[in-house]
């Protein structure tokens, strides 16, 4: 057999340094991610938004997955030029995403003609649709680069780097207080210094990391490496035949991906409540801030916020900040093993036992309510927080193992039964079980907390964490095409970046 038609039938083995390669990005876009996750709903709330409608504001965020993610996957299936076949797109999400970074945190100086709180619900749109513009080509990139036998170590390599840039995302405004000294409270209708600065820094990041993907990588052709030929058959076809031919792909879908969308349910639509509520429930439930302080009518009523609620709520955000960083921080270290459980137990076991420690480190949070102020040693500061707060770094270890599964075997899971010339477009589908779950989670999560837990929102996170022991069971329910282990190697006889 001739070396062309080798590598037309199979792609090379790659390197460490060149999977790094491919990868890196997502360290940028989960940077933003992260910083977006954290501190979204702090400005909100800054901003004039109530309980209730903070998990309608976050709607904007799975909405645009769902719209971006499944066009920019079959727009990508078909493109190619000199750039690429990902990277433009890539490169288009992440400077898009950064100059959104740049304008959410400022909405309050830049609304001139909305109020400062519509604007930043704009922003956050245009954030989130240009992080999924960029994140979707990354996932089939990965698909496209690496060959079968390196998948589980490609997609650890991947939620590495993801949890690396949420770990760094997630901490930024906290540094930027306890470090630099920038000032973390905010007068009404206005945003936090700290939190405007970690968005500057995130869009830089973000956009760097991008870059680096873009220049380091060389994509393989269409033809060459076991990759399909371009398919334009249907490149004039009418806005209608594209979105018929869509849905009926879906229609068609795998057995396997129908199966992990009830995983998928499950596991997002407590990941959402999480992001969302996550500030007030640890604000109200340790901190021992009354919900109607998290209400914009009580705030009008008062001529002024006391300035120990103001602080009180500012140390709660930035502790969220740091919660969150130390979940994304376990992660990286889970997903480091992630791909050796896989081979060693089954890619459903790990992926199982890793959910249900997600759900009991949510459940948990419940008994972590001591108010007793205790002084913490963070290395590059000290902080004095009630040690309940200090106590929610064990239930997020559980959260970090869940959310390393969650990012990575799906789609080793999946990755297999794609049809090679639509895993673009199949992989944009998929995002519709990422995306639904939190679109529901939005239209009623809201609702929940204010109609039957009366916006006690330490609730909501129990909601979360039943939800995610509900997604542990469903992966019983998920067949693989194939259940061998998969060696864990890479060796540098490759063509791809360097």
């Amino acid at each position: 057999m001739s070396n062309q038609s080798s590598q037309v039938t199979g792609k090379p083995k790659l390197s460490f340094w060149q999977i790094w390669n491919v990868s890196f990005g997502f360290l940028g876009v989960q940077f933003g991610f992260a910083l977006q996750n954290a501190n979204a709903s702090r400005i909100l709330s800054d901003l004039g938004a109530d309980l209730h409608s903070l998990s309608l504001f976050w709607l904007v965020a799975p909405i645009m997955g769902l719209i971006i993610q499944p066009i920019v996957g079959s727009a990508s299936d078909k493109t190619w030029n000199r750039l690429g076949r990902r990277t433009p797109y890539i490169l288009a999400g992440g400077i898009a995403a950064a100059i959104g970074m740049l304008l959410m945190p400022n909405s309050a100086t830049l609304a001139s003609f909305i109020t400062p709180l519509i604007f930043g619900a704009m922003m956050l749109a245009i954030m989130d649709a240009s992080f999924n513009l960029a994140f979707q080509p990354f996932r089939a990139l990965v698909s496209d680069m690496v060959p079968a036998e390196q998948r589980n170590i490609g997609y650890s390599i991947q939620s590495f780097l993801i949890n690396i840039g949420a770990v760094l995302g997630s901490i930024l405004p906290f540094v930027l207080t306890n470090v630099i000294g920038l000032e973390n409270t905010a007068s009404t209708g206005q945003v936090a210094p700290s939190v405007i600065w970690a968005f500057y820094i995130g869009a830089t990041v973000m956009l760097g990391s991008v870059l680096w993907t873009v220049f380091r990588t060389k994509e393989y052709a269409p033809g060459c490496n076991g990759l399909a030929e371009l398919d334009s058959s249907n490149a004039e076809d009418s806005l209608l035949q594209k979105l018929a031919d869509f849905f009926g792909l879906m229609k068609t879908m795998p057995t396997t991906m129908k199966r992990l969308a009830t995983v998928q349910f499950f596991s997002w639509f407590a990941l959402f409540i999480m992001w969302v509520y996550t500030m007030p429930a640890i604000a109200q439930h340790i901190w021992g801030i009354e919900a109607k302080w998290f209400d914009p009518t009580y705030l009008s009523s008062v001529a002024v916020v006391p300035q120990e609620i103001a602080a009180a709520k500012g140390t709660a955000g930035d502790w969220v900040g740091i919660i969150f960083a130390a979940y994304s921080l376990f992660a990286a270290i889970a997903s480091l093993f992630l791909a050796k459980v896989a081979n060693k137990i089954g890619r459903k076991l790990t992926y199982s036992l890793s959910l249900l420690a997600g759900g009991l480190g949510y459940l948990s949070i419940m008994l972590m309510q001591n108010p007793e102020p205790t002084m913490v040693n963070l290395l590059i500061t000290q902080i004095e927080v009630p040690q309940g707060a200090v106590s929610l770094f064990l239930p997020m270890v559980g959260v970090g193992i869940a959310w390393a599964a969650i990012l990575a075997m799906p789609y080793a899971i999946l990755a297999g039964s794609l049809p090679a010339k639509q895993t673009g477009v199949y992989m944009g589908i998929f995002n519709f079980t990422i995306a639904a779950p939190q679109i529901i989670s939005g239209i009623f999560a809201g609702w929940i907390l204010t109609a039957v837990f009366d916006n006690q929102a330490i609730y909501i996170i129990m909601l979360a964490g039943i939800s995610m022991v509900l997604a542990a069971v469903s992966v019983y329910f998920v067949k693989e095409g194939s259940e061998q282990a998969i060696p864990v190697t890479s060796n540098d006889n490759a063509v791809a970046n360097s």
